[in-house]
This record gives C-alpha cells, sequence and structure tokens, in this order.
C-alpha cells in the first residue's frame, strides 16, 4: 500500500468516530506540499462555518511551522468571533507532529478548547 491509500484509510476510520455539531464543529485539516487548509465544519447541515488557509498568512514561505502555529491562532480568532469554544480535532489521517501539531498548540493558544 502507498502513504496516500494508507492515509485515506486512517482517516476514514477516523471519521467514523468524529461528528461535528453546531456548538462542537469539526476542526479539519487538509495539509498539501505547499499549503495547509483549515475548516470548521457542522456535519450535521452540512455546512462550512469557517474556513482559512495558510496562503493568507504567508506570503514566503520560510518556516512552515511557524507558519502553521500562526494559522492555528487565526482559525482560533474567527472561530472566537463566531462564538464558538469547544471542536472537536479531525487530524484527517496525518500523524500528530510537526506541522500538524504546530496547528493543534496554535488553536489551543488562541483559546480553542478540544
Amino acid at each position: 500500500m502507498n502513504k496516500l491509500r494508507l492515509r485515506k484509510k486512517r482517516a476514514r476510520r477516523g471519521r467514523m468516530k468524529i461528528l461535528g455539531t453546531a456548538e462542537r464543529p469539526r476542526f479539519c485539516v487538509f495539509r498539501s506540499l505547499k499549503y495547509i487548509y483549515v475548516q470548521l465544519i457542522d456535519d450535521e447541515r452540512g455546512k462550512t462555518i469557517a474556513a482559512i488557509d495558510s496562503r493568507k498568512i504567508a506570503k514566503d514561505r520560510k518556516n512552515d511551522i511557524e507558519i502553521a502555529r500562526k494559522l492555528g491562532i487565526e482559525i482560533a480568532k474567527i472561530a472566537l468571533a463566531k462564538k464558538i469554544k469547544e471542536v472537536v480535532f479531525d487530524r484527517h489521517g496525518y500523524k500528530y507532529h510537526g506541522k500538524i501539531k504546530a496547528l493543534a498548540e496554535g488553536a489551543r493558544e488562541g483559546g480553542l478548547v478540544f
């Protein structure tokens, strides 16, 4: 099995256990080779509440981990403005280290509770 298939398998397994609501949306992360995308999703209605990506944060890609931390802080600001304090973290099958860990720590630093 290749890396993509294994990640999709982990994501599918995690998605069966995680469900976002309007009060506690799903904090979904997608990581491409260049950028990181984050969404707050209400799965009951099938709507995206808020979304942001690293293209808006960093014009120069010098330190990806620092960019991910800043992205976490920004999504926390957006969520708190929409009166959302608690979220369910969906790492989308990615392992919890590096950029994903920095993003989660930034969101916690910004005021979100996982």
